[in-house]
């Protein structure tokens, strides 16, 4: 899942009205961030074997540091804790740690039988990956309930708080299109492109900054 996660992010915003849309963005896509780095280092492993699914040709063959229920629960903890230290905005921590929790939920329903409950553990997925039209359903309303619900609550400040935003809808939407093209020519390049993924966190803090929340009404 990819923009899904995203709408995750967008979605949350009523839920967490202080957090900046960067940090509920770093929260949804936390363990994406972190896998890049592991894979480059070896740590993790993915296999370039297109049929695996229907929507990718991406075998992911180890990754329980980011992808196993075990860990995600540790880095949602943990996550959620240092947001709550830096910001004493609690029921904003349990919403950023409920964030890093649904990538697993998320990826635990597109995945076919990949993803660890812990290391060495049974592992799990409903396979939502098998339909190439049932994953772009899901995706796509995912996404689009996320950005209806972060454009409701929040409101432009100016051009950039209208625009930017309609920049990020248009470019994830892109790249989700562009993802399913020719298959990565190795796990470095998915290694090295995934990283780039970490740049949607100032964005979404920029984003965040030329917007406010729109006042409560009764």
């Amino acid at each position: 899942m990819f923009i899904g996660h995203f709408g995750a992010a967008l979605a949350a915003k009523p839920f967490a009205p202080r957090a900046s849309l960067g940090t509920l963005i770093a929260a949804a896509q936390l363990v994406d961030l972190v896998w890049p780095v592991l894979l480059l280092l070896g740590a993790e492993r993915v296999i370039i074997r297109p049929g695996d699914t229907a929507f990718t040709p991406l075998e992911f063959v180890s990754y329980p540091w980011t992808h196993s229920l075990l860990m995600v629960l540790a880095w949602a903890a943990l996550f959620g804790v240092v947001y709550r230290a830096r910001t004493h905005d609690l029921s904003g921590a349990w919403v950023i740690a409920a964030l890093v929790v649904s990538h697993w939920v998320l990826d635990f329903v597109t995945h076919r039988p990949d993803l660890p409950l812990a290391f060495g553990a049974t592992k799990v997925g409903l396979g939502l990956w098998n339909s190439r039209p049932g994953t772009i359903a899901v995706e796509g309303a995912l996404f689009s309930a996320g950005v209806y619900l972060y454009a409701r609550t929040t409101q432009p400040r100016n051009r950039r708080g209208r625009w930017a935003l309609v920049g990020l809808v248009v470019l994830l939407v892109a790249l989700y299109f562009a993802n399913q093209g020719p298959p990565p020519p190795s796990p470095t390049a998915i290694g090295v492109v995934g990283l780039f993924g970490a740049l949607f966190i100032p964005w979404g803090a920029w984003i965040d900054r030329n917007r406010f929340v729109r006042p409560v009404t009764d």
